[in-house]
């Protein structure tokens, strides 16, 4: 097994201590595993390839993938975001940069690093379009404290992956602002119709959304305090400005990139996004949290089945 580091000395300091001291610094890589800062020399003869790089950068990684790769390797897709350019999703980027002949999955569902690498009990969803290349490597990514689920609705996964994210800074602002537990949970549950109007008008299935890649990853991002783009919320509802936010780690919260390009497709889908909208008001208009927040709560009443 082998793993693909950028920063040449991370990569250095890895393979002397097995420790990723910037980016998950609580755990230990196994020895089976061979750190290379050659990319070539990382996908040389692989048998499955998997990517976990920022959405922001994966069509360029992806470029260089491209002529060391054979025509069948399949790759699996880690990354939950949307390409900014061109409304895609990270599984149609890697296919129009790799070609769409190889089988191209997405992997998603509600997975804290630090808790897969301490081999807490995690269980996620594998999707493809090819149920050949999504049972083999349901087996393969499989472990006893790992359970993949496959599925075939891969805009679903992909969309539930993506819009949690914001979904998750709004939890943070809900918080931050000590708006109680009616307000997060009426944030969640509003939040995975959002994500639902969306995956749907985009081909997804409904089902797919009360399950791993939908409800299971919203929650856990919108509640748990590892989650990134919950942070980010709970700093934004302290007063702190989004440039200062972003610049006080390494990390990338996927959500702050992913609202903008989120409302762009919807509009293209003639799909409403209200939380989304705050959310874009908050990041990229300066609106004042608390503001958003009360804009919500005094949208126009309607039916909770409305599906605009």
């Amino acid at each position: 097994m082998r793993l693909w580091v950028y920063e040449a000395d991370l990569a250095a300091r890895i393979a002397t201590t097995r420790v990723n001291d910037v980016f998950l610094p609580a755990a230990v890589l196994p020895p089976n595993v061979r750190i290379e800062t050659s990319l070539g020399a990382a996908l040389e003869s692989a048998d499955v390839v998997l990517t976990a790089v920022p959405s922001h950068i994966l069509r360029h990684v992806a470029s260089q993938m491209a002529p060391l790769l054979t025509p069948a390797t399949p790759v699996v897709s880690a990354t939950k975001g949307l390409e900014r350019a061109t409304l895609l999703r990270m599984s149609e980027v890697l296919a129009a940069v790799l070609g769409d002949a190889r089988p191209i999955l997405a992997l998603s569902g509600p997975t804290f690093a630090k808790e897969v690498a301490a081999g807490k009990p995690t269980a996620v969803v594998l999707a493809s379009a090819s149920s050949p290349a999504a049972l083999a490597i349901q087996t393969l990514f499989s472990g006893p404290t790992f359970r993949v689920y496959t599925s075939s609705d891969v805009a679903g996964v992909e969309i539930g992956g993506a819009l949690k994210n914001v979904m998750a800074i709004g939890a943070g602002i809900s918080d931050g602002l000590a708006l109680g537990h009616n307000a997060l949970a009426a944030l969640i549950t509003r939040g995975l119709a959002e994500l639902t109007r969306l995956a749907v008008a985009l081909g997804g299935r409904p089902e797919t959304m009360a399950g791993l890649a939908g409800m299971g990853d919203l929650v856990l991002t919108c509640t748990g305090e590892l989650s990134r783009n919950r942070q980010v919320g709970l700093k934004l509802a302290a007063g702190l400005g989004l440039s200062e936010i972003t610049g006080s780690t390494p990390m990338v919260a996927e959500g702050v990139g992913t609202t903008s390009v989120a409302l762009e497709l919807a509009a293209k889908h003639g799909v409403d996004l209200p939380i989304c909208t705050e959310m874009h008001n908050v990041l990229a208009k300066g609106t004042p949290p608390a503001e958003a927040i009360r804009r919500l709560m005094s949208r126009s009443l309607r039916n909770e089945a409305e599906r605009t």
